[in-house]
């Protein structure tokens, strides 16, 4: 066999082997909806798994992750022609009745791989995902095993090699020996794997909707870090910058629940302060669609604010009141 040839078979038939210990035990990490979305890369001339990983993650160092998931020894050479499994995070805009326990069954085959989505969203497990908002959801890389002390080793070299870490991966592949068989994979969650501006695109190449769903998410990050500025404005008497700052954020678009919630509170108590009450009107209509049963304190609200609240309470009444009987009047004029 022509030596060059044998150099990239080996590879591949290591890369099968490995596939089929995947699925032939319990460690299945990447699941259908995983493999749907998977970026493929065909390698072309001149590339290595170097300026593979620039490309998609703006790192080179990361070809160890390539080299993971693909079942490759990191340095093997790569010939033109081979396709390469491309490991990068997922979003998941979450929708009503969307669990922590849910999404990991989903994403990674077990409700009790739920505690990675958790920490990678710095969330709390005791309380459900916010509807609206875009997750990430970490990359469950297939990692097979061959060092003495396995978990250690991906600790170091794919984490920060701390004994938490060490720890969350015992965690996510359950393991509850000392000791990890020699070829058997370790799934390795990891939420730093965003494509660079060069990985974007080649996703965009295949028709992936990515960029989109990251865009999101950003979006969602940056009005958090903005929405304190916001509270700070008004509670400052800085009343024009805040509805202009409110009305920045609100024109992001995308927004969660509560954030348009938090948004349209200091909106309308802005403008109440600024005469503008009719404007204020709109903006608490639109908070209670979010939150029909929110209560603003009496100890902190100005009468002023809390009167203006309960027109707007009872102008949405009304108007859920008037669209149930139109539904009623047209369901029975349909009989």
């Amino acid at each position: 066999m022509n030596p060059r040839i044998r150099r990239s078979f080996v590879p591949t038939l290591r890369w099968l082997l490995t596939a089929c210990a995947v699925l032939s035990c319990s460690l299945r990490g990447l699941t259908r909806a995983q493999a749907e979305s998977s970026i493929i890369h065909s390698v072309r001339p001149g590339e290595n798994l170097a300026a593979i990983s620039e490309l998609y993650y703006g790192d080179s160092r990361r070809e160890n992750v390539l080299a993971a998931e693909n079942g490759l020894d990191n340095g093997s050479e790569i010939t033109p022609g081979m396709r390469l499994v491309i490991p990068t995070v997922r979003y998941h805009r979450v929708e009503n009745g969307d669990t922590w326990a849910a999404l990991a069954e989903r994403y990674y085959g077990d409700v009790r791989r739920a505690f990675v989505l958790v920490d990678a969203n710095s969330a709390r497990a005791s309380k459900p995902p916010e509807y609206g908002v875009q997750l990430l959801i970490p990359y469950p890389v297939r990692h097979a095993v061959f060092s003495h002390d396995p978990l250690r080793q991906a600790a170091r070299d794919f984490y920060d090699g701390s004994s938490k870490s060490i720890a969350m991966l015992r965690r996510f592949n359950q393991v509850k020996g000392p000791r990890i068989g020699r070829g058997d994979v370790l799934l390795l969650p990891l939420s730093n794997l965003v494509l660079s501006e060069s990985g974007r695109k080649a996703a965009q190449e295949q028709g992936m909707a990515l960029t989109q769903a990251a865009a999101a998410r950003a979006k969602q990050l940056s009005v958090n870090e903005r929405l304190p500025a916001l509270r700070q404005q008004v509670q400052e008497g800085k009343f024009v910058e805040a509805v202009a700052l409110a009305n920045q954020l609100l024109g992001a678009g995308q927004l969660t629940g509560n954030q348009l919630v938090t948004i349209q509170r200091e909106l309308g108590t802005a403008l109440v302060a600024l005469d503008r009450e009719d404007l204020a009107l709109e903006a608490f209509k639109a908070l209670l669609e979010q939150q029909p049963d929110i209560e603003l304190g009496l100890s902190d609200t100005s009468p002023r604010v809390l009167r203006v609240l309960d027109r707007a309470r009872r102008a949405h009444a009304a108007a859920r009141e008037a669209s149930t009987h139109e539904a009623s009047s047209g369901a029975a004029a349909s009989k």
